[in-house]
């Protein structure tokens, strides 16, 4: 089931805008009530996502109330299902990225009802407890809009798929007491009750900090365990989130996940369906074998599929419970770390990356080459046409221009000895041929709303920690097509404050290559683990990677969403079941329905 026309009430909260015995008469939509209805979950305003809309459904309102309230923009309908339906048809049309559906005097004539409605797949992906999913298309006799359970997909018991199976022991000797019980029990377990095993054992108390793990199939689970090394995890380092750009793209990436992992599913669907009738063929290209109707390689593929890849791996991550230290991004995962981070809407990053894409079509064709020398080294070679493009460790740094001067620079690198890699791009970015789209760009970027970041988001255009008037300057956001990645010298100032452990969210492993030439990395003061495989393999490659991933982080001493974890062995998509009928908003909102049921 495809979330992308549905929206999903995440929140339901009844609130008085006074004191219960002052509202005995049907309740008015006033200003007070509207402050009501912004507040109800406690959640600060400027933390309210920027089109956020308060949708009022009232008999009655105060002829005082305006369009808008507190900065925010004011709808009204004549009762709770028709702010509902509106709410639904602005939250598909893109006007709307976060609904506060009030519904005054219900469920009493003194309260005001108050529903939470976003986008179905963007809920999905962010994690949010769905109580109920509204199409639209279906209303009870009352007019209200149908709501109904969500069903995303259902329970996969494959015994061939890999799957995770965590212990722990308070010290060494009760983590081999609970590998002790565990081996007899895989050991004569049928291979199809495999799946069903718990997560983590023992199970209901909390995990110790001698861990093992292991990632395995039921036929070998016995042998897996019985090999596995326990770790000691102290105070665990903090997780510090990679996002690569593109020239880590390939054919097929991460395609072993979409409709195998509910959370990156959902949020590979939420970003295509904002980049319109092209999503669609992007999403066509990338899940159908053979020859693509566009290369990945073109800038029309590679930066809209790696965005939406880099951005579900995130969402995946943070979903198993995991709150990052810090993001880092490279050139265009800069803009994914800017969603993660709070300083742009899903729809809107999405909107800025199609411009880039649309204006570096319109630039002559070019290229980018990773040359094994240091930004000194590679000096001389420079020109009017050739430069710099990125800084990403020592003696690894890459050179982009227009295609003809490209070709002659690496043929005199070559000359002299140098290693020369072609990287994966048909479009000259990070250097000074950009500056047309750039100049595009930013005329574009100056309608987009930005915020100051929540999390900590290290540049790689400035190599520092990103300055709340870079975040909110739309100049700092179109520069980026010509000015160069310091990704090293980013790195270096993440990697400065205190140990972490990187994990690596998109393909190919390039920043994990980058990170383990870092003297920190190298020493074992941080670490770094990658999320997918280094080439392109086997769907179930894809999902053992990212459970290998996931064994990591447990082993380091940060406490996982094993729920969450384990539908990437027990949840498809890949042939949906009939869908049960709609039960009415009342039974819905009353009885509420766990996300993503098996």
């Amino acid at each position: 089931m495809s979330l992308t026309s549905y929206s999903a009430v995440v929140r339901r909260l009844v609130v008085s805008p006074g004191p219960a015995q002052e509202q005995r008469a049907q309740i008015v939509a006033s200003a007070a009530g509207v402050s009501a209805v912004l507040r109800a979950f406690g959640r600060p305003l400027d933390r309210l996502p920027v089109r956020t809309v308060v949708y009022i459904g009232a008999a009655a309102l105060d002829p005082g109330l305006g369009p808008e309230h507190e900065g925010f923009t004011v709808r009204t309908a004549l009762g709770p299902g028709g702010a509902l339906r509106l709410a639904h048809r602005e939250l598909q049309s893109g006007t709307t990225d976060f609904a506060l559906v009030a519904g005054f005097g219900e469920p009493d004539t003194h309260t005001i009802t108050v529903y939470a409605v976003k986008r179905a797949a963007e809920a999905v992906a962010d994690a949010d407890r769905v109580l109920g999913v509204l199409d639209g298309t279906g209303t009870d006799e009352d007019g209200t809009p149908s709501l109904r359970p969500l069903h995303h997909g259902h329970r996969a018991t494959d015994p061939e798929r890999h799957r995770l199976l965590l212990w722990s022991g308070r010290d060494t000797e009760d983590e081999t007491r609970v590998r002790g019980e565990l081996l007899p029990l895989l050991s004569g377990l049928h291979s199809e009750a495999f799946p069903a095993l718990p997560t983590a054992v023992p199970c209901g108390t909390p995990p110790g900090p001698v861990r093992g793990a292991a990632v395995t199939v039921a036929a070998l689970a016995a042998g897996t365990v019985h090999k596995a090394t326990a770790v000691r995890a102290g105070r665990p380092r903090p997780v510090a989130l990679l996002f690569p750009g593109q020239g880590s793209q390939h054919a097929g990436m991460a395609r072993g996940l979409y409709r195998r992992e509910p959370v990156f599913t959902a949020a590979v669907d939420a970003a295509l369906s904002h980049m319109g009738d092209e999503g669609g063929r992007i999403r066509e290209d990338w899940l159908t074998p053979g020859e693509p109707r566009v290369p990945i390689d073109d800038v029309r593929r590679a930066q809209p599929l790696l965005f939406a890849v880099d951005y579900a791996l995130g969402r995946m991550v943070l979903g198993w419970g995991v709150r990052p230290a810090a993001l880092l991004g490279h050139s265009a995962g800069e803009l994914v770390a800017a969603v993660i981070a709070g300083i742009v809407s899903l729809p809107d990053a999405v909107g800025m990356m199609m411009t880039r894409v649309r204006e570096a079509v319109k630039i002559p064709e070019g290229g980018m080459l990773a040359v094994a020398a240091s930004e000194e080294r590679l000096r001389p070679y420079l020109n009017a046409d050739v430069a710099i493009a990125a800084v990403n460790a020592a003696q690894q740094v890459m050179l982009a221009g227009s295609a003809e001067p490209l070709a002659a620079t690496a043929a005199r690198l070559r000359a002299d000895g140098l290693t020369v890699v072609t990287v994966p791009a048909t479009s000259p970015f990070h250097s000074p041929a950009m500056a047309p789209a750039s100049d595009a760009v930013e005329a574009d970027y100056a309608r987009v709303p930005l915020r100051e970041p929540v999390l900590p988001l290290y540049s790689g255009y400035t190599g520092a920690l990103m300055r709340p008037e870079e975040a909110l300057s739309p100049r700092f956001w179109a520069r980026q097509i010509t000015d160069t990645v310091h990704f090293r010298a980013a790195l270096e100032e993440l990697l400065a404050i205190e140990d972490v452990l990187l994990v690596e969210a998109g393909p190919r492993q390039t920043l994990t290559a980058f990170a383990r030439r870092h003297r920190a990395v190298r020493l074992g003061a941080s670490a770094v683990t990658p999320l997918l495989p280094a080439r392109r393999g086997t769907a179930e490659g894809d999902r053992q990677s990212v459970l290998n991933a996931a064994a990591r982080i447990w082993t380091e001493g940060h406490d996982l969403d094993m729920d969450a974890v384990s539908r990437l062995w027990t949840w498809s998509d890949e042939e949906q079941p009939p869908a049960a009928a709609a039960p009415s908003t009342a039974a819905v909102l009353r009885e509420p329905a766990p996300a993503l049921p098996g």
